[in-house]
């Protein structure tokens, strides 16, 4: 008999565990799955409905408890009669978790996505609530999943129930993130890029999490080597109207070597059109852009952040955080490797793909949780 799992969630607009909630979902044979979204329908809730699956928008407003809606949680548990409840990220594992046990739910389990709890790099909200999700981690969850090795180290140091953690890494759909020079061609001719050019690449909302300083000062030491190269920032806030930015990479004499394209829609495409993708970020969790660049052939160079290292499984394809010089030097090394070494640089290419495939593809993910869920102890 099929069984029902209840994900619960702070919303579902782009993000990194909405994006793996519903890969999930539409992935998973082995139940029947239903959404409730603590806020609205986002991004993903058109395109869970569209699939089969049973979407639920609570609306909450951010920052604005309600117990009108806290107990209309509690009622479409009930009425759903779910098997087990799978809640994703704080306020979520929160409130999603004592509805399920209020609602009579006798499995319930928790998702940790973050890797940091740090004041400075997290919100002061976000830490207060990850605190009283580790007073009530012994009682509320099953299990509590995390998304990355430092996740749970970082858990198990503020108080959550050491013996309930576990990793299950992200899981990509390799049929979308996948080699295809066509597409990166195609892409290459549209912002007329040279093919005798190292194309870099940085994708990533402009965050100061993401710390795209660290990587422009990594490549005004680069361009100072007098390596050709051009350098994509692509994602939100990071286009030409991004006054501050613009000034930052005038300053460094860079205005002719990067360029910002902003958001788009064809991720996969933009990766394939790179040589190489460069992480500069100084913290992350399992950060999904070096595993989806991999997945497109593309190499990754990063600072050693989150569970970095274990996707990239390279340790001199890592540096410090906030280390400019280091990153410089990772980056040259890879492009002097691109133009001495092409048979190298090709077997470092399909080395990337295969990596992915072998232990991060959706099928893998999917096997992991539903083992969790449903035969675990």
């Amino acid at each position: 008999m099929t069984k029902k799992v209840v994900h619960i969630i702070t919303g579902l607009n782009d993000g990194g565990a909405e994006g793996v909630l519903t890969r999930l979902c539409l992935h998973s044979e082995q139940a029947q799955h239903v959404v409730i979204s603590l806020m609205d329908e986002g991004k993903y809730g058109p395109l869970l409905s569209r699939s089969g699956v049973t979407v639920h928008c609570l609306e909450m407003n951010p920052g604005k408890p309600s117990i009108v809606r806290f107990f209309r949680l509690i009622r479409v548990i009930r009425e759903e009669q779910p098997d087990l409840v799978q809640t994703w990220m704080y306020h979520a594992d929160l409130l999603g978790g004592i509805a399920a046990r209020l609602a009579g739910v006798r499995r319930v389990f928790w998702s940790i996505r973050h890797s940091t709890l740090e004041k400075g790099k997290s919100k002061r909200s976000t830490i207060m609530i990850a605190r009283l999700c580790a007073i009530l981690s012994g009682w509320v969850p099953d299990e509590i999943i995390c998304c990355a090795n430092k996740a749970r180290y970082v858990h198990k140091d503020i108080g959550y129930s050491a013996r309930k953690l576990s990793v299950i890494p992200n899981g990509y759909d390799l049929s979308r993130f996948r080699p295809d020079c066509a597409a990166g061609a195609r892409v290459r001719a549209e912002l007329g890029l040279s093919a005798n050019d190292f194309i870099i690449g940085n994708v990533g909302r402009f965050d100061p999490l993401k710390d795209h300083s660290n990587l422009l000062q990594a490549l005004a030491r680069v361009a100072g080597c007098k390596i050709p190269f051009r350098c994509l920032l692509i994602g939100k806030g990071l286009s030409p109207d991004n006054t501050g930015l613009i000034k930052q990479i005038a300053t460094l004499g860079l205005q002719d070597s990067v360029l910002l394209i902003g958001q788009r829609s064809d991720v996969p495409a933009v990766m394939n059109a790179l040589d190489l993708h460069v992480l500069s970020s100084l913290s992350e969790g399992f950060p999904n852009v070096l595993a989806e660049a991999m997945a497109c052939g593309t190499p990754c160079v990063s600072t050693d952040v989150g569970d970095a290292l274990d996707i990239l499984g390279d340790r001199d394809a890592c540096c410090n955080a906030r280390d400019p010089k280091a990153l410089a030097e990772v980056i040259i090394k890879s492009a002097r490797e691109w133009q001495q070494y092409p048979l190298v640089w090709q077997a470092r290419k399909v080395a990337s793909s295969q990596r992915i495939s072998e232990k991060f593809s959706i099928e893998v993910m999917v096997e992991a949780y539903e083992a969790c869920w449903f035969h675990s102890v």
